[in-house]
């Protein structure tokens, strides 16, 4: 076996190693050679570059066998810590995770009419401010991930946002510049479902689809369990699905698109003309539901109708496990949930076998950054192994 074989094999043994005792601390090596069918040398020398790189520690003993009690292993979730953003049109959701995906801290904030310099700065503000929450540790801030209401293409170039201006922006470049840092950009979408996929309802799925409703409609895709992407990272863009082929005219340039009918911003807009041009936030609509408001009762079943609708496109299309719903109206009015389950089962055919689930995410507002935290995770225990840091 030659030099670079050997080096393979043992970053390969090593990879292995590491996510064996990340499923399964605290661990013996005497139990990880037999999980991994790795020998006790191979498995004794990865350990101990494992330990030096401060990914595992040791934290005492086990239970004996018979025999010398076993060392016990654990993976060091506090090696480093990861930032993920989600920014959307209206607002910058920032958190703070370990290596294991446990949220130590997040931050919430609101913004309209802002200049794109004005936007700048207070995404720079706010992700220090969640890294100044760090605690001490190895590795420190690992890397950024970003996640954007908007299309993300291949070399994570945001190519256009529909309902913002972080199109404008070479983010990727900026936040490179400004902290010196692994930064990850990605289709809010399928930073969500990613993080559904790790820690939501979808973890045992192999095929499932992460819908997030707001001020438009993205899709996450998880086909065979992996992130479904296309061939340009375009996939998922199914907020410009046409569903009414002579419907309104959408700001993407096609007529009749999902979004138009089944997106909050689409219900907002309708409640409010329905009330004399109010403006309608998430707290009035739940206080109206509350009250039995005639109006909103009216557009929660339009707005589960034409959900319902797209959805019903989908399980054909995909015929996945299940769909995961993200939406802060949904959330907290479930009662929604009855309006999207009876257009799809009003609409599909009585030949397909209607098995797929829809849910309402557990992850609520945390999916998108939390995803997107958690690929710059992957991204460095995989470097870790191959660069041997």
């Amino acid at each position: 076996m030659n030099l670079i074989d050997e080096n393979h094999v043992k970053m390969h043994s090593q990879k292995v190693i590491l996510s064996t005792i990340i499923k399964h601390y605290p661990i013996s090596r005497a139990k990880l050679s037999e999980i991994t069918n790795l020998n006790k040398a191979t498995v004794s020398l990865q350990t101990h570059s494992l330990i030096q790189k401060h990914l595992v520690s040791e934290i005492g003993v086990g239970v004996s066998n018979g025999g010398r009690k076993p060392i016990l292993l654990v993976f060091n979730k506090n090696a480093g810590y990861a930032i993920g953003v989600e920014l959307a049109a209206n607002y910058i959701f920032t958190i703070l995770i370990d290596l294991e995906g446990n949220k130590l801290f997040s931050d919430y904030l609101e913004f309209a009419n802002e200049s794109m310099e004005t936007l700048k700065s207070l995404l720079i503000e706010r992700i220090d401010l969640v890294a100044n929450h760090a605690p001490e540790s190895p590795y420190g801030i690992i890397g950024i991930g970003v996640g954007v209401h908007g299309f993300v293409n291949e070399n994570q170039t945001i190519v256009y946002t529909p309902h913002s201006n972080w199109d404008k922006l070479d983010l990727k470049n900026l936040l490179e510049e400004q902290f010196h840092l692994p930064i990850f950009i990605d289709n809010e979408a399928n930073v969500g479902a990613f993080g559904e996929k790790l820690y939501g309802l979808i973890k045992s799925n192999e095929s499932s689809i992460y819908v997030s409703v707001g001020t438009g409609i993205g899709l996450g895709i998880i086909l065979n369990d992996k992130l479904y992407r296309g061939s340009n990272g375009f996939s998922g863009e199914m907020g410009h699905m046409t569903i009414e082929s002579n419907g309104k005219k959408c700001g993407c340039g096609n007529q009749g698109c999902w979004e138009l009918y089944a997106s909050e911003s689409a219900f907002y807009k309708n409640l409010s003309r329905l009330k004399n041009g109010e403006v309608i936030t998430l707290e009035k609509a739940n206080k109206m539901i509350m009250e039995n408001d005639g109006d909103i009762l009216m557009e929660i079943e339009k707005f589960g109708h034409y959900l319902g609708i797209g959805l019903m496109n989908l399980i054909i299309t995909f015929n996945p496990d299940s769909i995961i719903l993200r939406s802060n109206l949904i959330e907290a009015n479930p009662i929604i949930l009855k309006s999207i389950k009876k257009a799809i089962s009003n609409r599909i055919s009585r030949y397909i076998p209607l098995k797929s689930e829809v849910f309402i995410s557990q992850l609520n507002r945390n999916a998108a950054a939390l995803g997107s935290a958690s690929f710059m995770i992957k991204k460095f225990l995989m470097e870790s192994n191959e660069k041997g840091i």
